[in-house]
């Protein structure tokens, strides 16, 4: 736990590090808006469970401050504040590699958790290309935090009937993550992005990323006496942001 939190700090002071050098061009812009996306998200458990991607939306409030152009850099702290909706999709198969179904039927069994978070993410934001009117390309990189708010599940069967799972069938026969509750309301990672900007000092700024998040905290305990001892999320995002220029 330390050195996760140890790599967190690193991050964070890198990515301040880095847009308040002040050694260029200063800057001081600040900008406003909104954000929405797609989320793809699993979670790495160990012992495996067998999954595909569960998908998402994702939406929320960004700022941006820019500090300064150090050479053909601009350099901004970037931070946003989220509502998402990750969890796991498994994949229930057989030793062919072929659905397991439910009851008598050829309707492939299905189990899903839905888990609610608001994420903060705090990166450095630095770009190469138009500033004030035209394109850029971008990169964010920095730590991100988020709180625990709520889950459900999607099934169709009885998760309460361990009779119900077929586990002679299945190739993946760990099944105690669907009725376990999340015990670790707090996640925690790193997030890394890449994107480009369109600016116009009349209208604004819209940018289009693909970011990837890696948590280093676990949604259940990972001590010697805990059945899990790995259980953090994986996401792939997919987002558009609109700015507005608050002051320069």
């Amino acid at each position: 736990m330390t050195k996760k939190l140890l790599i967190i700090f690193a991050i964070a002071l890198l990515s301040y590090s880095t847009v308040s050098a002040q050694v260029g061009e200063l800057r001081s812009t600040f900008s406003i808006g909104g954000n929405a996306g797609y989320v793809l998200s699993n979670v790495g458990f160990v012992p495996k469970v067998t999954q595909n991607y569960h998908g998402g939306n994702t939406f929320g409030f960004s700022m941006r401050y820019t500090c300064e152009k150090y050479f053909a850099t601009i350099c901004s702290v970037a931070a946003e504040v989220n509502y998402a909706q990750l969890g796991w999709k498994e994949k229930i198969l057989t030793q062919q590699d072929v659905p397991v179904t439910i009851a008598d039927t050829d309707i492939p069994m299905a189990y899903q958790r839905n888990i609610n978070y608001v994420q903060v993410p705090v990166m450095a934001h630095l770009a190469w290309g138009r500033e004030t009117k035209g394109v850029n390309g971008f990169i964010n990189l920095g730590p991100q935090f988020g709180a625990y708010l709520n889950d459900s599940y999607d099934s169709n069967f009885d998760i309460r009937d361990e009779s119900a799972y077929k586990l002679s069938e299945r190739a993946c026969k760990t099944i105690v993550q669907d009725t376990m509750r999340i015990e670790n309301s707090f996640d925690y990672g790193i997030v890394a992005g890449a994107g480009i900007e369109f600016s116009h000092p009349k209208i604004g700024h819209f940018l289009i990323e693909g970011r990837y998040y890696y948590g280093l905290g676990n949604i259940y305990g990972d001590t010697k006496k805990d059945y899990f001892g790995r259980s953090n999320y994986g996401n792939i995002v997919i987002k558009a942001t609109y700015l507005f220029d608050l002051f320069k």
